[in-house]
């Protein structure tokens, strides 16, 4: 793959409301979009979406165009392979089936560039095993973000075997250049990073559920109000840092290294039998489609204060 400059086509593949904050992202950025999903409505729910997510574009200072240019830049394609026609960069979000996701690519292929790039919004799937069968595998990498990727900075960049380095560095310069914080995945595991971060925090809060030792409000809160509000400044290892005081981190490790030991080797490993599921759905129930529509809502309403405080930071 030789170096070319930043794309101004992106091909957004699959319209839920990931591929709908991504094409937001884009659009915001000045950039052109070709959609494609093959669910009824889906250009009208994705046209809806990023009207609705514009003002925190605006919020945020990532809106370079306004609106009306960011809609008007927007096309739909019945085919995925129309859409992809003329992209420089592809943002795959089909369905989680391995299946499906190579026969997007194998549909794409053929009207994209040789060195346009597939990154794969997958949160599980190895990049390696996308690539069996592409034409050209070496443009093919993971490009993993974080719910809902046109507020959440993250976007994990994971190359398969057959990747190359020119496709892992122009991704990267891609994410980078609309304002995302992308991270090099370097060897491929279940979940990338971020994710199986959470699943080990959330197993822990489970095993302490299951325990008894707090309820699943006391224990969410334990998290929101105390170790979280750091980590959205900084991550756990740079925290465990600045907790050895001038000494630093060995000074940390030297100090409470071994107590943390006990700890770890004390952590939980709950299973999600039917007792432990029964715990989680009485903590919080099945919200009907308006309260599930508040709750994102203050969610993202309240990301975005943290985001904008974060940005003045510096």
């Amino acid at each position: 793959m030789t170096t070319h400059p930043l794309p101004q086509t992106i091909a957004v593949i699959g319209a839920g409301l990931i591929g709908s904050s991504w094409a937001t992202l884009f659009l915001a950025a000045g950039l052109k979009v070709r959609a494609s999903d093959p669910a009824p409505g889906a250009e009208a729910r994705m046209r809806a979406f990023v009207t609705d997510a514009w003002p925190a574009m605006q919020a945020l200072g990532m809106d370079k165009v306004g609106l009306a240019a960011g809609l008007e830049a927007l096309s739909f394609h019945a085919a995925p392979e129309d859409a992809a026609a003329g992209a420089g960069f592809v943002q795959e979000n089909a369905p989680e089936r391995l299946e499906i996701k190579r026969e997007t690519y194998a549909r794409i292929e053929s009207r994209l560039a040789p060195d346009a790039i597939i990154s794969s919004s997958t949160s599980g799937i190895m990049p390696s095993d996308l690539q069996a069968g592409m034409q050209h595998p070496e443009r093919l990498v993971v490009g993993h973000p974080f719910n809902p990727p046109h507020l959440i900075p993250l976007v994990e960049v994971v190359p398969g075997k057959a990747t190359s380095e020119a496709t892992v560095e122009a991704a990267l310069a891609f994410y980078r250049a609309i304002g995302k914080v992308a991270i090099r995945v370097r060897k491929e595991v279940v979940g990338h990073v971020a994710n199986r971060l959470q699943a080990a925090i959330w197993r822990e809060a489970v095993h302490l559920a299951k325990e008894g030792v707090a309820s699943v409000e006391d224990i969410d809160l334990a998290v929101s109000a105390g170790p979280g509000q750091r980590w959205s400044i900084m991550g756990p290892s740079k925290t465990f840092s600045l907790a050895g005081g001038p000494g630093g981190v060995k000074h940390f490790l030297d100090h409470l290294g071994p107590a943390m030991e006990t700890w770890w080797a004390d952590l939980g490993t709950p299973h999600l039998d039917a007792a432990t599921r029964q715990i989680l759905i009485d903590a919080f129930g099945t919200p009907d489609a308006e309260a599930f529509r508040q709750a994102v809502a203050r969610r993202d309403q309240a990301l975005l204060r943290r985001l904008k405080a974060l940005a003045e930071d510096g």
